[in-house]
């Protein structure tokens, strides 16, 4: 393949950053490290992270498969470029969105919905119940499987999604995959082992810039290459 790994990978670990600080999934892995052990809630939400950057990229690898390279190309620009307006009218329009403030409602309305339902059963029925757990409960942590749905369907149809897709498409796809997923290890054991303190003082405002100029950068790039037969 002629595209260059090193550029894909590059291009993606920057997005990735960008786009991960500060966004709902890095608050939500912060503040369930502060409730759970740290290591599930780790494994948990990059495991998460790492599944929606693979299928991502397979979907941007397929894409030129499917449809001409030269409408694949022109789809990449348009989605680089409206993501990055897209992030710079957030931040000059919302300013502080006070997201953390959200998630942080949203984690604590389910802990007390499953709090509830624990307290209204005895003890005599944990043997029961954990013979009829799901299979998956029975292999893996409950924290972990909490961690990584709620990371996974958090980041379900999120602009990083898309945009992992569209730079799949666009770039050497194992480049993407491989940046992709160290971006995501960064941004996850900042916001794991930083914690809340980490997350209160980032500049949601900083992050939209930062990511919608890079965006744009992006945009361009892709408008001006050059299609390949």
């Amino acid at each position: 393949m002629s595209l260059s790994i090193l550029q894909g990978f590059s291009k993606s670990l920057a997005m990735t950053v960008l786009s991960e600080i500060g966004d709902k999934t890095f608050f939500a892995a912060a503040i369930l490290a502060m409730r759970y052990p740290r290591r599930y809630v780790l494994a948990g939400c990059l495991s998460a992270l790492i599944v929606m950057t693979i299928l991502s990229a397979v979907v941007g690898w397929a894409a030129p498969n499917l449809i001409s390279r030269t409408l694949t190309k022109h789809i990449a620009t348009v989605l680089f470029l409206g993501f990055g307006f897209w992030s710079l009218w957030d931040a000059f329009h919302e300013g502080e969105s006070g997201e953390l403030a959200e998630v942080e409602a949203e984690l604590d309305a389910d802990l007390k919905a499953n709090g509830k339902s624990t307290k209204s059963n005895d003890k005599s029925d944990d043997e029961a119940k954990k013979k009829t757990r799901p299979f998956m409960s029975q292999i893996f942590s409950p924290i972990f499987l909490k961690a990584f749905s709620i990371t996974f369907f958090g980041e379900w149809g999120d602009k990083s999604q898309i945009a992992t897709i569209g730079l799949a498409a666009a770039e050497n796809p194992l480049g993407v995959v491989l940046g992709g997923i160290l971006g995501q290890a960064l941004c996850q054991t900042a916001a794991v082992f930083g914690g809340k303190s980490l997350a209160k003082q980032i500049s949601e405002k900083f992050i939209a810039l930062s990511g919608g100029a890079l965006f744009i950068v992006f945009g361009i790039q892709s408008f001006f290459a050059t299609v390949e037969s």
